[in-house]
C-alpha cells in the first residue's frame, strides 16, 4: 500500500529540514509527503521550497496565515491520494522510521485507524511536561468517555488512517480540536481502532 504523509508545519525552522529529510528516508518513490505551511513566520517555508527542489515527492500546500492545525490538515488531505494516510507533526518528537511500526496494524490485523502513544510503551521515549501529560488525560480520558475507546493518547501528532475512512468525514475544527473531532467522528464510523 503507498502512503501519504501529511505534516502540518508553523515556524519550524529548527527542525523542518531534519524531519523532511527523515520523513522521505522511510518513505518509497511513490509515496507523497505533503507539507502545509501554516502561515510560517520564520524560515521554515523557505527551507521546505529548497527541500521540494530536491525531493520529487513533496507537495507544498501554503497558507499565507496561520489558520491552525486543524486547517492544515484539511488542506493536506485534499491532496491524498494513496491508500494509507500517516500524520507526522514537524518538530522532532515523532521518528519517521517508525512509520512501518505506525502502518503495520492497517497491514496486517485491519486496523481502520492507529494512533502512537506515548504513554504505552516500553522503549526509551521522551518525558513529557507534567501538566501537558495532565491537560492530555483529561481530554483523552473525556474522548473516551464519549467514543467507548480506550485510548491512552489522543492528542498524540502521530496517526495513520485508511485513506477511505478518514477522507469521508465531514471533518470541521480547524485548531487543536481536529484532535477529538476525528477521533469521535471515526468511532461513530465504528472504525478498528490500534495504538502502537
Amino acid at each position: 500500500m503507498k502512503i501519504d504523509v501529511i505534516m502540518p508545519c508553523y515556524n519550524e525552522e529548527k527542525t523542518i529540514e531534519e524531519i523532511v529529510v527523515a520523513s522521505i528516508n522511510n518513505l518509497s518513490k511513490d509515496d507523497n509527503l505533503i507539507i502545509v505551511d501554516d502561515g510560517s513566520t520564520d524560515q521554515s517555508n523557505s527551507l521546505i521550497k529548497n527541500l521540494a527542489n530536491k525531493f520529487a515527492n513533496i507537495n507544498l500546500i501554503e497558507h499565507k496565515k496561520n489558520l491552525g492545525k486543524g486547517a492544515a490538515i484539511h488542506s493536506g488531505l485534499k491532496k491524498v491520494k494513496n491508500e494509507i494516510v500517516i500524520i507526522q507533526d514537524s518538530d522532532l518528537e515523532y521518528n519517521p522510521s517508525e512509520y512501518k511500526k505506525l502502518i503495520n496494524p492497517i497491514l496486517k490485523l485491519k486496523a481502520d485507524v492507529v494512533y502512537g502513544s506515548r504513554f504505552v510503551s516500553s522503549d526509551e521515549h521522551r518525558v513529557l511536561y507534567y501538566w501537558h501529560k495532565i491537560g492530555n488525560n483529561i481530554i483523552t480520558f473525556l474522548s473516551n468517555i464519549f467514543t467507548n475507546l480506550n485510548l491512552t493518547d489522543i492528542e498524540v501528532g502521530y496517526k495513520a488512517f485508511r485513506s477511505e475512512k478518514i477522507l469521508k468525514l465531514n471533518l470541521k475544527e480547524k485548531r487543536f480540536g481536529f484532535e477529538p473531532e476525528v477521533t469521535s467522528k471515526l468511532a461513530k464510523e465504528k472504525c478498528i481502532f490500534y495504538e502502537v
